[in-house]
């Protein structure tokens, strides 16, 4: 069956180095966060985690919105970590094979944009550039060879916009300005709430219910 998916495909830059230098102990703390990290971010954002890569994982969403701003969360989730992550993303019309793997241009184009990815760096394919969140920007457009493609491919760089009036989203703690967020609200206090999504709306709105009642 043919379907439209939009695919994600993140892992950790450095793994296998810091595993020889600190010890599999630590490699196993760093991949327990780091799959934390993942499994939370996605549950919020209402992405799939379609199957563990070892160090990383593949990730895919029906809208393309959401898995964009997974990607750039846990860019910047991950970024006080010992191992940085790299991640690329695509959209696509792929088949759907036995109900839970997918096979298509678009995913082979995510995989190998993956490993050329450098630590910290988002890449993905111009056609994401209308579904990216209002607190991210183009970094960079540029062709690159891809082992397997006779053409190069156009990418951008995906990254967080920059601003020194920023405040913290509460959920995710993305750094927000009043024209980069999403959902603006007021606590309790009266104070004005930044957030980045409906669903850290929801999340947030939530903990306040909570709150109220306890």
């Amino acid at each position: 069956m043919r379907v439209r998916r939009s695919f994600c495909f993140v892992d950790l830059s450095g793994f296998t180095a810091m595993t020889e230098e600190s010890g599999d102990e630590q490699a196993v703390s760093v991949l327990t966060g780091f799959r934390a990290a993942v499994r939370d971010t996605c549950s919020r954002r209402a992405v799939r985690i379609a199957k563990w890569l070892g160090d990383g994982a593949m990730l895919v969403s029906v809208e393309t919105a959401p898995i964009v701003a997974t990607a750039l969360e846990l860019l910047f989730r991950c970024e006080s970590r010992q191992v940085a992550v790299r991640c690329a993303i695509t959209t696509g019309s792929v088949i759907l094979l036995e109900g839970d793997d997918y096979i298509g241009h678009c995913v082979n184009i995510a995989a190998r944009l993956c490993d050329l990815a450098s630590a910290r760096e988002v890449l993905a394919t111009p056609d994401l550039i209308p579904h990216m969140p209002p607190w991210s920007q183009v970094i960079e457009q540029k062709a690159v060879g891809l082992r397997g493609l006779e053409h190069p491919v156009e990418v951008v760089r995906l990254g967080l916009r920059s601003s020194d009036l920023s405040v913290p989203d509460p959920v995710c703690g993305i750094p927000l300005c009043r024209d980069s967020a999403v959902e603006i609200r007021t606590d309790g206090s009266g104070v004005p709430v930044l957030l980045c999504s409906t669903s850290c709306l929801e999340t947030w709105s939530s903990r306040e219910r909570v709150s109220a009642e306890g």
